[in-house]
């Protein structure tokens, strides 16, 4: 569904929809962006650059590189020094959104959570409850 929204990179107003999230001026600068980088990174020589040599080399700014490869549209398989930051830490990955070493620290989390939970519903289950009922003798 399409939306009236302002440009995040100029501030213009456009119609957002689920393939543009900026306005058609700054869409274009992107895509000139984007032809500037994959024509560098594509060159024999620069096919393993670093991330910082590849804004270096094009002027591009690492946070819409890093927007190129999270859209697929760099497939890093081919570039073996390229990657984007894990979205808990920021260490550099190249695959998913979290590095092994947070995911493996969440699911510890969520293992101590589940644990934890289980011994209380275990508690719970053990308590030992008496009713008392008033009833009038006669």
């Amino acid at each position: 569904m399409s939306q009236l929204d302002n440009c995040p990179n100029c501030d213009q107003i456009y119609i957002r929809n689920a393939f543009r999230e900026v306005c058609e001026n700054c869409y274009k600068q992107e895509e000139n962006d984007f032809q500037r980088v994959y024509k560098f990174i594509r060159q024999r020589q620069n096919r393993t650059a670093t991330m910082d040599q590849v804004v270096e080399g094009t002027g591009v700014s690492e946070n819409l590189i890093i927007k190129f490869i999270r859209k697929k549209r760099i497939q890093l398989a081919q570039f073996p020094h390229l990657g984007y930051p894990c979205d808990r830490c920021g260490t550099l990955i190249r695959e998913e959104k979290l590095c092994s070493a947070c995911k493996k620290d969440i699911q510890t989390q969520l293992s101590k959570l589940d644990r934890e939970e289980e011994r209380q519903r275990a508690l719970h289950d053990q308590a030992i409850t008496y009713h008392v009922v008033n009833k009038k003798f006669k």
